[in-house]
């Protein structure tokens, strides 16, 4: 091709110009034309919650910044907008790294097919997993709904292929005469985002995911295995939100921590690390091969579910006053920065399906909007997992204690005193279930149930029981 080759790349959940598999070719062949397109018509319930619009915003701001203003911005239909600059500027390719929602794999279907009747070539690349979804399958083709089968066919296709950064310097982007939008007229930035404190904790952009990325590497990778499961500790990695928006690509992210765990001889650790890559890539290839289990059961007997209808639990739920430390704690933490510690999102979930006996999508719908790292495999799978209706599904009489789980990770009530302020001053003793503390003990350190704390909204007991009853029901449906 000649040098003088215009090629759209269209940005999507690659926010970053390191091994860009998409920018990689359009730079080779000559001018690039970065945009991204934020598409509401396309998405329709699955656009973007608050939480992950606010880290769109700052993530757009920061690659912009790295183009040196070049990006882009447009709001709409993409097919129309994109139709429109192979025009403008006399472009020959559009490229993209795919993406695997069910909304945009129709889409992207229909738009390379489509602009070819412009004129211009589409071709989509792999930059946001390891392997794609169809890739790692059974020897009959079907998909593996159990993971640890999956994780070993994944590691018998080898080693990712490493990262690429070298072309990164011979981008040569197009003139643009027109001004490009603002950031902020996309109006990414709702009035109803319940929190500042995300601004404070995070840094979105590809700068943000390596100083985070380093951050882990130093403090947290060489007690990975045991200390992922304490919240209290710097042992989680803390990169999906990066992860999910592809200001790092997977095989960055895994050479980085192989490559660093070789140097320190901390091998196993970075083992169990790949294995959670490779979980997220489990739950892609379930969307891929089921994209309806977003709101649909996987194991259809969970369709006869005798779910309850409590607002008032939910409320409670979502705003962290359950009456257990644990559950508000984490809920607190969530609402306050986009977040929340894995074994905790676990535990929370849990008590929501089967100690309050709330539907799992109500669950996963607050957690889309709340969540920076919203990701609709990986919260979907993830909440069917927990209400034993998903692939590898915990088995249902598996129910989380919190209390339990308090006492065994979160042993010195550090995170629980970090986010539930009230109990500051109450001992270890009680602060993981003041509702079974002595009255009189409590208000000798300040503490009033349903006055200053509430006062547990069930009782685990009686709850669990209820929960295993309501699943028994189902014995014998097919």
């Amino acid at each position: 091709m000649a040098s003088d080759t215009k090629s759209i790349v269209w940005f999507r959940q690659d926010l970053r110009l390191q091994d860009n598999p998409a920018l990689e070719v359009a730079a080779s062949v000559g001018e690039v034309l970065p945009i991204y397109i934020f598409d509401e018509k396309n998405a329709a319930d699955w656009c973007l919650g608050r939480a992950s619009q606010w880290w769109l915003n700052e993530s757009l701001r920061s690659l912009n910044e790295s183009m040196n203003g070049a990006l882009c911005l447009y709001r709409g239909d993409p097919l129309r907008i994109i139709e429109k600059l192979i025009t403008e500027h006399s472009i020959s390719n559009i490229f993209w790294n795919r993406c695997y929602e069910p909304w945009q794999v129709l889409r992207d279907k229909t738009i390379k097919s489509e602009v070819r009747k412009f004129g211009a070539k589409a071709r989509s690349f792999n930059g946001f997993l390891l392997n794609e979804p169809w890739e790692i399958a059974k020897s009959d083709g079907t998909p593996y709904k159990v993971f640890t089968p999956f994780y070993k066919q994944s590691r018998l296709k080898g080693t990712p292929r490493e990262a690429s950064i070298d072309y990164v310097s011979k981008i040569r982007f197009v003139s643009n005469s027109k001004k490009n939008r603002e950031i902020d007229s996309l109006n990414l930035l709702s009035e109803n985002v319940w929190s500042t404190e995300m601004a404070s904790r995070w840094t979105p952009g590809e700068k943000g995911g390596e100083q985070v990325l380093k951050l882990f590497l130093e403090r947290g990778l060489c007690n990975y295995k045991i200390g992922r499961d304490f919240p209290d500790k710097e042992a989680v990695s803390r990169l999906s939100p990066y992860l999910h928006f592809g200001e790092l690509s997977p095989n960055y992210v895994w050479h980085k921590v192989n490559n660093f765990a070789v140097l320190e001889n901390i091998e196993t650790q970075a083992e169990h690390f790949h294995r959670e890559l490779v979980w997220r890539e489990f739950s892609y290839s379930l969307l891929h091969y089921f994209p309806d289990l977003t709101y649909r059961n996987l194991n259809r007997r969970f369709d006869d579910f005798p779910w309850k209808k409590n607002d008032q639990f939910i409320k409670k739920w979502r705003t962290g006053m359950t009456g257990y430390p644990l559950i508000d704690a984490g809920m607190r933490e969530l609402a306050s920065t986009g977040y929340m510690h894995n074994r905790v999102r676990m535990i929370t979930a849990s008590f929501l399906v089967k100690n309050l006996l709330i539907d799992w999508r109500n669950g996963a719908e607050w957690f889309w909007d709340s969540l920076v790292d919203a990701d609709l495999a990986n919260n979907s799978c993830s909440w069917q997992w927990v209400a034993g209706s998903g692939a590898d599904a915990a088995p249902y009489f598996r129910i989380f204690n919190p209390v339990t789980q308090s006492k065994k990770f979160d042993p010195d009530a550090k995170y629980i005193r970090r986010w539930i302020t009230e109990l500051e001053k109450c001992p270890n003793k009680y602060i993981h279930d003041p509702s079974s503390a002595p009255e009189s003990e409590l208000q000798h350190f300040g503490i009033k149930l349903d006055q200053t704390y509430p006062s547990a909204i069930v009782d685990l007991k009686t709850s669990r029981e209820a929960a295993l009853r309501a699943y028994q029901s189902l014995k014998g449906r097919s």
